[in-house]
């Protein structure tokens, strides 16, 4: 048996047995190819944001669009448009009257973090124990080679068939896609597809695969805390001042109560989803030691999905090194709000900021910086392109996909929906709970790999039933 493991049963859908094994032998020849390339791709430390060499960023455009020639697509450019960071571009029309598929990904990947944190260094892919670890090996360059690989298989068949195919790879989804607006409308005509699938998400876990059917929003600001003109001697004239890292502690605090529920006033919930989430498998993915309590009340679904959670993800204030005895004069935190289903972000950010300034105290200047929104995603639960999916990923698992929401932001699918209203969208992934996407030992399971190249191509392969979505 191979090592990827790609044996499954084959429930009732589209498509002959006999036809699905001969993809299966196929991609088993294939795999081996795909995986050095990951490889290759991971080893380009491709990260976009503000403050990094923009050249790797460039060189991994450059590596994705000769991988996308090399599998037959037969238009392929790199783009940017506003300054932002160069993205790529793969065409392969179709025929009068036959459906186009958009597919997405993107090269570019989140910072590393401390590297000396990491088992292996974070951009020399290693292998161990069936997972391939590195920055970007799961998210989001293994979507990226699931196109490409899915292409090697099918492409061909899609071309005789005259179904259209355009791959799309983005290159500053990490640092917040500021320019993929203007880049979806600048390239409007290129990019227009009766079927987009977004390989940015997450499986429900190893062996059993999931569409996301929805995703919350996100809203981000800084809270700036001023107390003091400069700092000063904590010894000379501490007491009649509270210096501004405890004033913006204490302002940090009110945004939870005792049980650990945001305390915002005016944020929705969605609907509870029917999924289940069992605890041991939440604390074993996310890392909770089993005597930690966990915080809130509800469905573990219904908090990770449906319900609005605050975080302060960093802080601005001397380190505890370098700490010396004076009053901080000024401290800043930056604060992550993720939104669910049915909340639009600017009402999210007014009542956020609504409820920072109600507690803002009389002893601090408190300047509040707003950033990011982006908006949540529900799809349909049921249509043609959903059913086949759900075919494609049943056959290529052989276990039924799981409908699963997902408790982080994808907010330019808001963008693709607005611009592109006629398409539909399908929410794919390649990682799994295990896969540390933006952490440290960042890792992605080959067996699920090789799976969800076999479900894309099947899902090519069978969009031609759709027909054209846009007519």
């Amino acid at each position: 048996m191979s090592t990827h493991d790609l044996t499954s049963e084959n429930p009732q859908g589209t498509g002959d047995a006999g036809e699905i094994e001969e993809l299966r032998a196929r991609l088993e020849e294939l795999l081996p190819t795909a995986v050095e390339d990951l490889k290759s791709l991971v080893r380009i430390p491709s990260i976009a944001f503000e403050g990094y060499d923009p050249a790797p960023v460039r060189r991994s455009a450059e590596a994705v669009a000769e991988l996308l020639r090399g599998a037959g697509m037969a238009e392929v450019g790199i783009e940017s448009v506003a300054g932002g960071s160069p993205a790529v571009i793969g065409r392969s029309p179709a025929a009068p009257g036959r459906p186009t598929v958009l597919l997405y990904a993107h090269h570019d990947v989140q910072p590393t973090g401390e590297t000396s944190h990491w088992t292996s260094p974070p951009f020399e892919p290693v292998e161990r124990e069936g997972r391939l670890y590195g920055r970007g090996a799961a998210d989001d360059k293994a979507g990226v080679m699931a196109h490409v690989t899915a292409l090697r298989l099918v492409g061909e068949e899609l071309a005789a068939d005259g179904i259209g195919v355009t791959v799309f790879v983005e290159g500053e989804e990490e640092a917040g896609s500021p320019t993929f607006r203007p880049f979806i409308e600048a390239h409007r005509e290129a990019l227009a597809a009766d079927l987009i699938i977004v390989a940015d998400s997450a499986n429900w876990a190893v062996g059993t695969p999931a569409l996301t059917t929805s995703l919350r929003g996100l809203v981000d600001l800084v809270i700036e805390v001023r107390a003091l003109d400069h700092a000063v001697h904590s010894g000379l004239f501490g007491g009649p001042v509270l210096d501004a890292l405890t004033q913006l502690s204490r302002l940090l605090a009110t945004l939870h109560d005792e049980r650990g529920e945001v305390a915002v006033e005016g944020l929705v919930r969605a609907p509870d989803p029917t999924v289940r989430m069992e605890e041991a498998d939440y604390r074993r993915d996310a890392g909770v030691p089993q005597d930690l309590e966990l915080s809130g009340s509800g469905p573990l679904a219904a908090q990770l999905w449906t319900r609005p959670a605050l975080s302060v993800i960093g802080i601005d204030a001397p380190s505890v090194r370098e700490a010396s005895n004076t009053l901080v004069p000024v401290a800043r935190a930056k604060v992550s709000l993720r939104i669910p289903p049915g909340e639009s972000p600017e009402s999210a950010m007014v009542a956020l900021v609504s409820h920072l300034e109600r507690h803002t105290p009389a002893t601090a200047q408190v300047t509040i910086h707003r950033g990011e929104q982006g908006r949540p995603y529900s799809a349909r639960q049921t249509s043609p392109a959903m059913d086949l999916a759900r075919q494609a990923f049943a056959r290529a698992w052989g276990t039924p996909a799981v409908d699963t929401g997902l408790g982080g932001s994808i907010p330019f699918i808001a963008d693709l929906l607005e611009v592109f209203p006629e398409a539909e969208v399908l929410v794919t992934g390649v990682e799994d709970p295990e896969s540390r996407a933006h952490g440290i030992d960042e890792s992605l399971h080959l067996g699920e790999f090789a799976r969800v190249c076999l479900a894309e191509a099947l899902l090519l392969r069978g969009a031609g039933t759709l027909g054209g979505l846009r007519a």
